[in-house]
């Protein structure tokens, strides 16, 4: 795997968690960010909730419906991501898009890593986090290869080989 995706994944992981801050569960949605010039669409505008009519509200919720019903041992994720999203500020909340694009454009290898990264750093106090941090920048791929194996889950513990 070449130098530069390591670079990428690794600084997605190390940018969302340097972003990873305790949030209120509870909060008053912040207002909306100014729309910019990739949030406008071409077609007439669409009115406020208040004003969409029925079967346009459930157009935009019936997903989500599908969602919540298909996957019962999942609500409770579902939920708290919810109240978590509610409590971001819109530059959160845009880190937070623009960390789920990269994580997309990620090889499976590369949300390995990523996900083992990121598991191990949660769990750490800032102090920690920044010691690994600057260990991580140090290593060379092969040490991180060794780190990744040495650190991952039982859940997210590849089968020998497909690395």
């Amino acid at each position: 795997m070449n130098t530069m995706k390591r670079l990428i994944r690794i600084s997605l992981a190390l940018a969302l968690l340097a972003g990873a801050t305790p949030l209120a569960t509870f909060a008053a949605p912040p207002p909306p960010p100014p729309p910019s010039d990739a949030d406008v669409d071409a077609g007439p505008p669409l009115p406020d909730w208040e004003h969409l009519s029925a079967q346009q509200r459930e157009l935009l919720i019936a997903p989500m419906r599908q969602r919540w019903n298909d996957s019962p041992q999942q609500r409770r994720r579902m939920f708290e991501h919810a109240q978590r999203w509610q409590s971001m500020t819109p530059e959160q909340r845009e880190r937070a898009r623009k960390g789920a694009r990269r994580y997309e454009d990620m090889s499976p290898e590369q949300r390995e890593e990523a996900r083992v990264l990121f598991e191990r750093m949660r769990a750490l106090p800032p102090e920690q986090r920044k010691a690994l941090r600057d260990r991580w920048e140090a290593m060379t791929p092969q040490q991180r290869d060794a780190w990744i194996k040495a650190n991952a889950s039982p859940e997210t513990r590849t089968a020998p080989g497909s690395r």
